[in-house]
C-alpha cells in the first residue's frame, strides 16, 4: 500500500500525547481560532459525529456556539451519521449536552440535523471524480468514476465547520477530517467506492498507518469539490472518558494531520507477542455488529494464526438493523468477494467491505472454499442461528465468566474495546 508523506503542519495545535486539557484550556482555544476566521454574517454548518465515538461535544458545542451566536447569519449542526441509524431526541440531547425539547434555551439560533442518508432529497452533487484519476488515487485498485454528493446542509451553507475526534480506522488509516464529509454526510456512491477501496487493500494493513493512505486521498479528492469554505477542529480523546488530550484547528487536511499524530501516540498499544484469544468487552455505544465489529478491528492485528476474536455484547439484539442485507450474504474474507466477483458486485461495496473487515485476512478458491485466519465469535444478545447463518461462531453470553477469562493465561481481556488499536511491537 503506498502511503503519501504528509505536508508540513500548519494547524494550531493544545495539547499532546499524555495530556489532559482542561474545559477552560478548551473554550478559550475554540474561541481565539473562531474569532479570528471572517465569519460575520456568514452561514455555518458544524459537522459532527454521532454517538458511536467518544468525544466531549457537550463542551465543544458550546464553545463553538459561544464564539459564533450573533455573528453567523445561521448555524446548522449536522450528525454525521454515514450510515448508522438517526439519533433520536433523546439520544441528541444527551449527545449535544441541552435538555430534552429545550435546544433552543441550551444552544439559541441553532438547528440540529441528522444525516438523512436514506433520503434521496438529503444529496447535492458537487462534482464528480473521473475514473482515471480514481486508479491514479488508488494504485490502480479501482478504475471507474464516481458522483460525489453530499448533504445539502454543507452545500448550501458559507462554512463547513468539522468538530470530531481522530482514531485509528479500519477504511482510512485515522479517521476524522474530510472524513466526517465522506462517507459522514455523503451518497452512497462515495461510500461504497471509498470502502471497497479499503476492503481491497485489507483492514489489517491500513489500520492506524499514518499519512495519505488511498482512501484518505480519494476523500480528500472530493472534498476539493466542496464549495463551501472548510475548516476542522479535530480531537484526540481519551477513549471511553471523553477527557481530551489534543486539540488541532486548521483546514480539514491539517488539523486532522496534528491530530493523528498524537492519536497514534495515544491510541496504538503494543504487545511482545502474538495471543491466542481476545475477549473484547463492548461499549453500550455500540448498538449493532455494525458498529461493534470495532472491536475485532483494532485487535485482529495481534491474534495468533488460528486464534480467535470473542466480541462480548449482551446488550447487541441485531447484526444490523440498518443495513439487513448483511444478514443475507454472511461475513467473509476479501478474497471471497473478488474471487466470485459476478455473483456480488451488484450488492453495495459498503456492505461487503463491512462483511471483510470483520471476517478478516483468509483466503478462497473453488477447490479449497474459505480459509480464515482466525475465528470470530459473538457473545450477543443475537439469536444463535442468525449468528452462524452469518458465518459467524456463536457463544451464549450468560457463559461468559469475565473473571475466568482474566485468569487465563492465553486470553486478552480488552474492555471499552473499540476505539484503540493494538499492534505486535515487531511489525
Amino acid at each position: 500500500m503506498s502511503v503519501d508523506t504528509p505536508p508540513l503542519q500548519r494547524a494550531a495545535v493544545l495539547g499532546g500525547p499524555g495530556v489532559r486539557l482542561d474545559a477552560e484550556q478548551v473554550r478559550a482555544f475554540v474561541a481565539e481560532r473562531l474569532r479570528a476566521e471572517d465569519l460575520d454574517g456568514r452561514s455555518v454548518c458544524v459537522v459532527v459525529p454521532d454517538g458511536t465515538r467518544s468525544c466531549p461535544l457537550p463542551l465543544l458545542l458550546d464553545a463553538v456556539h459561544g464564539a459564533l451566536h450573533g455573528r453567523v447569519s445561521r448555524l446548522t449542526v449536522l450528525i454525521a451519521l454515514g450510515t448508522h441509524a438517526a439519533m433520536g431526541e433523546r439520544e441528541l440531547a444527551a449527545h449535544l449536552g441541552y435538555d430534552e425539547g429545550r435546544l433552543a434555551e441550551r444552544y439559541p439560533g441553532t438547528t440540529v440535523l441528522n444525516h438523512a442518508w436514506w433520503d434521496p432529497d438529503t444529496f447535492a452533487s458537487v462534482g464528480m471524480v473521473g475514473a482515471e484519476r480514481v486508479a491514479e488515487l488508488s494504485g490502480g485498485l479501482l478504475r471507474q468514476e464516481v458522483d460525489v454528493r453530499l448533504n445539502r446542509a454543507v452545500v448550501e451553507h458559507d462554512v463547513a465547520l468539522v468538530v470530531g475526534p481522530v482514531f485509528p480506522h479500519e477504511v482510512v488509516g485515522f479517521s476524522g477530517g474530510n472524513k466526517y464529509f465522506f462517507p459522514g454526510v455523503a451518497g452512497a456512491e462515495i461510500i461504497d467506492l471509498s470502502h471497497w477501496l479499503g476492503a481491497l487493500i485489507t483492514s489489517a494493513e491500513i489500520i492506524g498507518t499514518r499519512g495519505i493512505t488511498p482512501v484518505r486521498a480519494l476523500i480528500n479528492e472530493a472534498a476539493q469539490l466542496i464549495p463551501a469554505r472548510r475548516l476542522a477542529l479535530c480531537l484526540v480523546v481519551e477513549s471511553g472518558t471523553g477527557a481530551l488530550h489534543a486539540a488541532a484547528y486548521g483546514t480539514p487536511e491539517d488539523a486532522w494531520a496534528a491530530a493523528a499524530d498524537v492519536s497514534a501516540e495515544t491510541h496504538v498499544r503494543y504487545l511482545d507477542a502474538p495471543v491466542r484469544r481476545v475477549l473484547s468487552v463492548m461499549p453500550e455505544k455500540y448498538q449493532d455488529i455494525w458498529t461493534a465489529a470495532k472491536g475485532f478491528y483494532k485487535l485482529e492485528p495481534v491474534v495468533a494464526d488460528g486464534g480467535e476474536v470473542i466480541l462480548y455484547a449482551p446488550h447487541v439484539t441485531r447484526i444490523s438493523e440498518m443495513h439487513p442485507e448483511i444478514e443475507e450474504i454472511g461475513y467473509h474474507c476479501r478474497d471471497w468477494f473478488t474471487g466470485q466477483w459476478d455473483r456480488f458486485e451488484h450488492l453495495h461495496w459498503g456492505v461487503l467491505a463491512h462483511s471483510t473487515h470483520l471476517r478478516g485476512a483468509g483466503t478462497w478458491d473453488p477447490q479449497h472454499g474459505e480459509r480464515c485466519r482466525v475465528t470470530v465469535t459473538l457473545a450477543t444478545g443475537i439469536p444463535e442461528d442468525v449468528v452462524r447463518a452469518a458465518n459467524l461462531n456463536h457463544l451464549d453470553p450468560a457463559a461468559v465468566d469475565l473473571d475466568a477469562y482474566r485468569a487465563d493465561p492465553d486470553t486478552f481481556v480488552v474492555p471499552q474495546a473499540g476505539e484503540v488499536l493494538y499492534r505486535l511491537r515487531s511489525s
